[in-house]
Protein backbone atom coordinates (compact mmCIF):
# COMPACT_ATOMS: atom_id res chain seq x y z
CA UNK A 1 0.00 0.00 0.00
CA UNK A 2 1.12 3.49 -0.81
CA UNK A 3 1.41 5.87 2.16
CA UNK A 4 0.92 9.59 1.75
CA UNK A 5 2.95 11.69 4.14
CA UNK A 6 2.11 15.37 4.68
CA UNK A 7 4.76 17.94 3.82
CA UNK A 8 7.31 18.65 6.51
CA UNK A 9 6.09 22.28 6.80
CA UNK A 10 2.58 21.06 7.65
CA UNK A 11 3.74 18.62 10.31
CA UNK A 12 6.04 21.27 11.80
CA UNK A 13 3.18 23.79 11.98
CA UNK A 14 0.88 21.28 13.65
CA UNK A 15 3.61 20.40 16.13
CA UNK A 16 4.07 24.10 16.92
CA UNK A 17 0.33 24.55 17.49
CA UNK A 18 0.21 21.54 19.80
CA UNK A 19 3.24 22.79 21.70
CA UNK A 20 1.76 26.30 22.09
CA UNK A 21 -1.54 24.90 23.27
CA UNK A 22 0.14 22.52 25.71
CA UNK A 23 2.51 25.15 27.04
CA UNK A 24 -0.31 27.66 27.55
CA UNK A 25 -2.39 25.08 29.42
CA UNK A 26 0.59 24.15 31.59
CA UNK A 27 1.37 27.82 32.16
CA UNK A 28 -2.08 28.35 33.62
CA UNK A 29 -1.76 25.29 35.84
CA UNK A 30 1.75 26.22 36.99
CA UNK A 31 0.69 29.82 37.61
CA UNK A 32 -2.15 28.62 39.79
CA UNK A 33 0.21 26.34 41.73
CA UNK A 34 2.80 29.10 42.11
CA UNK A 35 0.18 31.56 43.33
CA UNK A 36 -0.94 29.01 45.91
CA UNK A 37 2.68 28.84 47.05
CA UNK A 38 2.92 32.63 47.33
CA UNK A 39 -0.09 32.80 49.61
CA UNK A 40 0.20 29.47 51.34
CA UNK A 41 0.99 31.10 54.65
CA UNK A 42 -2.05 33.38 54.56
CA UNK A 43 -4.53 31.94 57.00
CA UNK A 44 -7.25 34.58 56.91
CA UNK A 45 -10.64 33.07 56.31
CA UNK A 46 -12.80 34.61 53.59
CA UNK A 47 -15.08 36.18 56.19
CA UNK A 48 -12.12 38.07 57.63
CA UNK A 49 -11.25 39.74 54.34
CA UNK A 50 -12.54 43.20 53.62
CA UNK A 51 -15.36 43.08 51.04
CA UNK A 52 -15.22 45.13 47.87
CA UNK A 53 -17.92 47.03 46.08
CA UNK A 54 -18.41 46.80 42.35
CA UNK A 55 -14.83 48.03 41.98
CA UNK A 56 -15.27 50.16 38.90
CA UNK A 57 -17.62 52.99 39.76
CA UNK A 58 -20.18 51.76 37.23
CA UNK A 59 -23.95 52.11 37.48
CA UNK A 60 -25.78 50.38 40.30
CA UNK A 61 -27.01 46.96 39.24
CA UNK A 62 -30.71 46.76 38.37
CA UNK A 63 -31.12 43.31 36.87
CA UNK A 64 -34.14 42.76 34.67
CA UNK A 65 -35.25 39.67 32.76
CA UNK A 66 -36.99 39.34 29.43
CA UNK A 67 -38.32 36.26 27.68
CA UNK A 68 -37.54 36.16 23.98
CA UNK A 69 -39.81 34.03 21.81
CA UNK A 70 -38.05 33.36 18.52
CA UNK A 71 -40.12 31.76 15.82
CA UNK A 72 -39.84 27.96 15.69
CA UNK A 73 -37.49 27.94 18.70
CA UNK A 74 -38.13 27.53 22.44
CA UNK A 75 -38.35 30.73 24.52
CA UNK A 76 -35.09 32.08 25.88
CA UNK A 77 -34.64 34.22 29.00
CA UNK A 78 -32.07 37.03 28.97
CA UNK A 79 -30.83 39.04 31.94
CA UNK A 80 -30.17 42.69 31.14
CA UNK A 81 -29.86 46.21 32.52
CA UNK A 82 -31.03 49.47 31.01
CA UNK A 83 -29.67 52.95 31.64
CA UNK A 84 -29.89 56.40 30.05
CA UNK A 85 -32.03 57.78 27.25
CA UNK A 86 -31.70 58.24 23.51
CA UNK A 87 -31.27 55.86 20.59
CA UNK A 88 -30.95 52.29 21.89
CA UNK A 89 -27.44 50.84 22.15
CA UNK A 90 -27.05 47.14 23.00
CA UNK A 91 -23.74 45.96 24.51
CA UNK A 92 -22.66 42.30 24.19
CA UNK A 93 -19.84 40.81 26.30
CA UNK A 94 -17.23 38.16 25.44
CA UNK A 95 -16.86 34.53 26.46
CA UNK A 96 -16.63 33.88 30.18
CA UNK A 97 -17.80 37.40 30.97
CA UNK A 98 -21.04 39.18 31.83
CA UNK A 99 -22.90 42.43 31.21
CA UNK A 100 -21.05 44.25 34.01
CA UNK A 101 -17.88 44.12 31.89
CA UNK A 102 -19.29 47.28 30.27
CA UNK A 103 -19.84 49.13 33.55
CA UNK A 104 -16.68 51.28 33.24
CA UNK A 105 -18.03 52.89 30.06
CA UNK A 106 -21.82 52.86 30.54
CA UNK A 107 -21.79 56.20 32.44
CA UNK A 108 -20.01 57.73 29.44
CA UNK A 109 -22.71 56.58 27.01
CA UNK A 110 -26.00 57.24 28.80
CA UNK A 111 -26.22 60.94 27.90
CA UNK A 112 -26.72 59.99 24.24
CA UNK A 113 -28.18 56.48 24.36
CA UNK A 114 -30.53 54.14 26.11
CA UNK A 115 -27.88 51.57 26.97
CA UNK A 116 -28.91 47.91 27.30
CA UNK A 117 -26.24 45.54 28.63
CA UNK A 118 -27.09 41.87 28.12
CA UNK A 119 -25.93 38.58 29.64
CA UNK A 120 -25.62 36.04 26.84
CA UNK A 121 -27.17 32.60 27.52
CA UNK A 122 -25.16 30.63 30.06
CA UNK A 123 -23.21 33.66 31.28
CA UNK A 124 -23.83 36.08 34.12
CA UNK A 125 -27.45 35.91 35.27
CA UNK A 126 -28.89 34.46 32.05
CA UNK A 127 -29.86 30.78 32.17
CA UNK A 128 -28.19 28.50 29.67
CA UNK A 129 -29.80 27.36 26.43
CA UNK A 130 -32.00 24.26 26.46
CA UNK A 131 -29.94 21.11 25.90
CA UNK A 132 -31.50 20.37 22.52
CA UNK A 133 -30.94 23.88 21.13
CA UNK A 134 -27.98 24.49 18.84
CA UNK A 135 -25.35 26.96 20.03
CA UNK A 136 -24.48 28.21 16.54
CA UNK A 137 -24.36 31.84 15.45
CA UNK A 138 -27.53 31.84 13.31
CA UNK A 139 -29.48 30.60 16.34
CA UNK A 140 -27.91 33.23 18.58
CA UNK A 141 -28.76 35.98 16.08
CA UNK A 142 -32.37 34.76 15.93
CA UNK A 143 -32.60 34.70 19.72
CA UNK A 144 -31.21 38.21 20.11
CA UNK A 145 -33.51 39.47 17.35
CA UNK A 146 -36.44 38.08 19.34
CA UNK A 147 -35.07 39.78 22.45
CA UNK A 148 -34.92 43.11 20.58
CA UNK A 149 -38.58 42.62 19.65
CA UNK A 150 -39.56 41.75 23.22
CA UNK A 151 -37.86 44.93 24.48
CA UNK A 152 -39.36 47.08 21.74
CA UNK A 153 -35.96 47.84 20.20
CA UNK A 154 -36.23 48.69 16.54
CA UNK A 155 -32.85 48.48 14.83
CA UNK A 156 -30.60 49.35 17.80
CA UNK A 157 -26.93 50.23 17.62
CA UNK A 158 -24.89 47.23 18.77
CA UNK A 159 -21.41 47.10 20.28
CA UNK A 160 -19.71 43.85 21.22
CA UNK A 161 -16.44 42.57 22.57
CA UNK A 162 -14.68 39.39 21.36
CA UNK A 163 -17.49 36.80 21.08
CA UNK A 164 -19.94 39.68 21.46
CA UNK A 165 -18.18 41.54 18.66
CA UNK A 166 -18.59 38.57 16.32
CA UNK A 167 -22.28 38.30 17.24
CA UNK A 168 -22.71 42.04 16.64
CA UNK A 169 -21.27 41.69 13.13
CA UNK A 170 -23.63 38.80 12.41
CA UNK A 171 -26.57 40.86 13.69
CA UNK A 172 -25.63 43.57 11.19
CA UNK A 173 -25.49 40.99 8.39
CA UNK A 174 -29.01 39.92 9.35
CA UNK A 175 -30.26 43.52 9.13
CA UNK A 176 -30.85 43.78 12.89
CA UNK A 177 -28.39 46.58 13.79
CA UNK A 178 -28.31 50.28 12.93
CA UNK A 179 -24.53 50.38 13.42
CA UNK A 180 -21.90 48.03 14.85
CA UNK A 181 -18.80 48.57 16.95
CA UNK A 182 -16.76 45.38 17.33
CA UNK A 183 -13.89 45.32 19.84
CA UNK A 184 -11.40 42.57 18.91
CA UNK A 185 -14.13 40.43 17.36
CA UNK A 186 -13.59 36.67 17.38
CA UNK A 187 -13.59 34.59 14.24
CA UNK A 188 -10.86 36.19 12.11
CA UNK A 189 -8.20 33.72 13.19
CA UNK A 190 -6.26 30.94 11.53
CA UNK A 191 -6.66 27.46 12.99
CA UNK A 192 -3.35 27.85 14.85
CA UNK A 193 -4.43 31.20 16.28
CA UNK A 194 -7.80 29.81 17.31
CA UNK A 195 -6.21 26.93 19.20
CA UNK A 196 -3.79 29.31 20.86
CA UNK A 197 -6.58 31.71 21.90
CA UNK A 198 -8.72 28.88 23.27
CA UNK A 199 -5.74 27.54 25.23
CA UNK A 200 -5.09 31.00 26.73
CA UNK A 201 -8.75 31.37 27.71
CA UNK A 202 -8.82 27.88 29.22
CA UNK A 203 -5.66 28.63 31.19
CA UNK A 204 -7.24 31.87 32.45
CA UNK A 205 -10.24 29.87 33.64
CA UNK A 206 -7.90 27.43 35.36
CA UNK A 207 -6.44 30.36 37.31
CA UNK A 208 -9.99 31.55 38.08
CA UNK A 209 -10.56 28.26 39.92
CA UNK A 210 -8.25 29.34 42.74
CA UNK A 211 -10.06 29.58 46.10
CA UNK A 212 -12.12 32.76 46.28
CA UNK A 213 -10.38 34.04 49.43
CA UNK A 214 -7.02 33.62 47.71
CA UNK A 215 -8.17 35.63 44.68
CA UNK A 216 -9.44 38.40 46.96
CA UNK A 217 -6.13 38.57 48.80
CA UNK A 218 -4.04 38.56 45.58
CA UNK A 219 -6.22 41.23 44.02
CA UNK A 220 -5.14 43.72 46.68
CA UNK A 221 -1.69 44.15 45.05
CA UNK A 222 -0.70 45.26 41.53
CA UNK A 223 1.56 42.21 41.14
CA UNK A 224 -1.24 39.89 42.21
CA UNK A 225 -3.67 41.49 39.74
CA UNK A 226 -1.08 41.09 36.96
CA UNK A 227 -0.65 37.40 37.85
CA UNK A 228 -4.40 36.84 37.84
CA UNK A 229 -5.44 38.78 34.73
CA UNK A 230 -2.29 39.74 32.83
CA UNK A 231 -3.30 37.77 29.73
CA UNK A 232 -6.63 39.60 29.49
CA UNK A 233 -5.84 43.21 30.38
CA UNK A 234 -3.16 45.45 28.95
CA UNK A 235 -2.90 47.27 32.30
CA UNK A 236 -3.98 44.77 34.96
CA UNK A 237 -2.34 46.79 37.73
CA UNK A 238 -4.86 49.58 37.08
CA UNK A 239 -7.87 47.28 37.33
CA UNK A 240 -9.78 47.81 40.60
CA UNK A 241 -9.49 44.83 42.98
CA UNK A 242 -13.25 44.34 43.09
CA UNK A 243 -13.43 44.09 39.31
CA UNK A 244 -10.66 41.45 39.26
CA UNK A 245 -12.44 39.38 41.91
CA UNK A 246 -15.81 39.66 40.17
CA UNK A 247 -14.53 38.95 36.66
CA UNK A 248 -12.68 35.81 37.76
CA UNK A 249 -15.71 34.59 39.71
CA UNK A 250 -17.89 35.05 36.63
CA UNK A 251 -15.30 33.29 34.44
CA UNK A 252 -15.24 30.35 36.86
CA UNK A 253 -19.04 30.14 37.04
CA UNK A 254 -19.77 30.46 33.30
CA UNK A 255 -21.77 27.32 32.60
CA UNK A 256 -21.65 27.87 28.82
CA UNK A 257 -17.87 28.32 28.62
CA UNK A 258 -16.89 24.88 27.31
CA UNK A 259 -19.87 24.56 24.97
CA UNK A 260 -19.12 27.99 23.52
CA UNK A 261 -15.51 27.01 22.87
CA UNK A 262 -16.71 23.89 21.07
CA UNK A 263 -19.06 25.96 18.91
CA UNK A 264 -16.17 28.31 18.14
CA UNK A 265 -14.36 25.58 16.22
CA UNK A 266 -16.66 26.15 13.21
CA UNK A 267 -14.84 27.30 10.11
CA UNK A 268 -17.53 29.71 8.90
CA UNK A 269 -17.98 32.00 11.90
CA UNK A 270 -17.94 35.07 9.66
CA UNK A 271 -18.07 35.19 5.88
CA UNK A 272 -19.21 37.89 3.48
CA UNK A 273 -19.48 41.65 3.78
CA UNK A 274 -21.85 43.99 5.67
CA UNK A 275 -23.09 46.43 3.05
CA UNK A 276 -25.07 49.49 4.06
CA UNK A 277 -24.36 49.34 7.80
CA UNK A 278 -21.70 51.52 9.49
CA UNK A 279 -19.11 49.16 11.00
CA UNK A 280 -16.26 50.14 13.30
CA UNK A 281 -13.66 47.56 14.34
CA UNK A 282 -11.26 48.46 17.16
CA UNK A 283 -8.28 46.41 18.34
CA UNK A 284 -5.97 46.71 21.35
CA UNK A 285 -2.27 46.97 20.56
CA UNK A 286 -1.46 44.75 23.58
CA UNK A 287 -4.07 42.05 22.92
CA UNK A 288 -2.49 38.77 24.03
CA UNK A 289 -5.50 36.62 23.16
CA UNK A 290 -6.45 37.70 19.62
CA UNK A 291 -3.33 39.04 17.93
CA UNK A 292 -3.34 42.32 16.05
CA UNK A 293 -2.85 40.80 12.62
CA UNK A 294 -6.39 39.43 12.82
CA UNK A 295 -7.54 43.03 12.36
CA UNK A 296 -6.07 42.89 8.85
CA UNK A 297 -8.28 39.92 8.00
CA UNK A 298 -11.31 41.72 9.42
CA UNK A 299 -10.52 44.73 7.23
CA UNK A 300 -10.14 42.53 4.17
CA UNK A 301 -13.40 40.71 4.90
CA UNK A 302 -15.38 43.90 5.59
CA UNK A 303 -13.74 46.45 3.28
CA UNK A 304 -16.08 49.24 4.33
CA UNK A 305 -15.21 48.94 8.00
CA UNK A 306 -13.69 51.84 9.90
CA UNK A 307 -10.57 50.53 11.67
CA UNK A 308 -9.37 52.04 14.95
CA UNK A 309 -6.32 51.16 17.03
CA UNK A 310 -6.51 51.14 20.85
CA UNK A 311 -2.96 51.90 22.05
CA UNK A 312 -1.76 49.95 25.08
CA UNK A 313 -5.05 48.08 25.46
CA UNK A 314 -5.27 44.34 26.01
CA UNK A 315 -8.04 41.99 25.05
CA UNK A 316 -10.54 43.70 27.38
CA UNK A 317 -10.14 47.40 26.49
CA UNK A 318 -13.18 48.51 28.50
CA UNK A 319 -11.01 48.22 31.60
CA UNK A 320 -7.77 49.50 30.10
CA UNK A 321 -9.12 52.70 28.50
CA UNK A 322 -12.84 53.26 29.21
CA UNK A 323 -12.84 56.87 27.94
CA UNK A 324 -11.23 55.82 24.67
CA UNK A 325 -13.61 52.90 24.12
CA UNK A 326 -16.62 55.08 24.90
CA UNK A 327 -15.34 57.71 22.45
CA UNK A 328 -14.99 55.09 19.70
CA UNK A 329 -18.52 53.76 20.30
CA UNK A 330 -20.08 57.22 20.37
CA UNK A 331 -18.33 58.22 17.16
CA UNK A 332 -19.58 55.03 15.52
CA UNK A 333 -23.20 55.65 16.54
CA UNK A 334 -23.43 59.31 15.58
CA UNK A 335 -25.21 60.27 12.41
CA UNK A 336 -22.02 61.21 10.51
CA UNK A 337 -21.68 57.55 9.50
CA UNK A 338 -18.50 55.69 8.66
CA UNK A 339 -19.65 53.53 5.75
CA UNK A 340 -17.02 53.09 3.07
CA UNK A 341 -13.98 54.16 5.11
CA UNK A 342 -11.33 51.61 4.20
CA UNK A 343 -8.25 50.78 6.25
CA UNK A 344 -5.37 49.43 4.17
CA UNK A 345 -1.92 48.78 5.54
CA UNK A 346 -2.71 46.69 8.61
CA UNK A 347 -0.46 43.78 9.55
CA UNK A 348 0.01 41.42 6.58
CA UNK A 349 -0.87 37.75 6.76
CA UNK A 350 2.78 36.81 7.14
CA UNK A 351 3.47 39.02 10.13
CA UNK A 352 5.21 37.14 12.95
CA UNK A 353 3.30 35.85 15.96
CA UNK A 354 2.74 38.68 18.44
CA UNK A 355 3.78 41.33 15.91
CA UNK A 356 3.77 44.94 17.00
CA UNK A 357 1.19 47.57 16.14
CA UNK A 358 0.20 48.02 12.50
CA UNK A 359 1.56 51.14 10.80
CA UNK A 360 -1.81 52.50 9.69
CA UNK A 361 -5.18 52.38 11.36
CA UNK A 362 -7.60 54.33 9.20
CA UNK A 363 -7.61 56.93 6.49
CA UNK A 364 -9.02 59.68 8.69
CA UNK A 365 -8.50 58.72 12.34
CA UNK A 366 -5.39 57.51 14.14
CA UNK A 367 -5.41 57.11 17.90
CA UNK A 368 -1.76 57.53 18.81
CA UNK A 369 -1.47 57.40 22.60
CA UNK A 370 -3.48 56.93 25.75
CA UNK A 371 -4.25 60.66 25.95
CA UNK A 372 -6.63 60.24 23.03
CA UNK A 373 -9.23 58.74 25.29
CA UNK A 374 -9.28 61.91 27.41
CA UNK A 375 -8.60 64.60 24.81
CA UNK A 376 -9.92 63.14 21.58
CA UNK A 377 -6.68 63.85 19.68
CA UNK A 378 -6.58 63.02 16.01
CA UNK A 379 -3.55 62.66 13.76
CA UNK A 380 -3.98 63.89 10.17
CA UNK A 381 -2.49 62.12 7.18
CA UNK A 382 0.47 64.53 6.98
CA UNK A 383 1.46 63.78 10.57
CA UNK A 384 1.31 60.04 9.90
CA UNK A 385 3.50 60.44 6.84
CA UNK A 386 6.05 62.44 8.86
CA UNK A 387 6.19 59.71 11.55
CA UNK A 388 6.66 57.03 8.91
CA UNK A 389 9.80 58.70 7.51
Amino acid sequence: MWSIRPPKAVTSSLALVARLEGETWRAGTLAAAKIRGWVGDLTAAPSALAPYGDGHGGPASATCFVEARPENLPPITFAYEQHGSGEPLVLLHGIGSHRQAWDPIVPLLVAEHTVITVDLPGFGDSPDLPRDLSRDLPTMVTELGAMFTALGLELPHVAGHSLGGLIALRLAQAGLARSVTALAPAGFWTEAERRYAFAVLTAARNIARLPSWMVVRLATTPIGRAALTGTLYGRPDRCPPGEVVTSLAILRQSVAFNATLRAGRASDLFVGDIPGVPVTIAWGSADRVLFARQAARAAATIPGAHMVWLPGCGHVPMNDAPELVAHVILEATRSSGLVGVHAPGLLPEGAPLGADRPPLISDDLLLTDERVGREGLKAPRAARAKRAQ
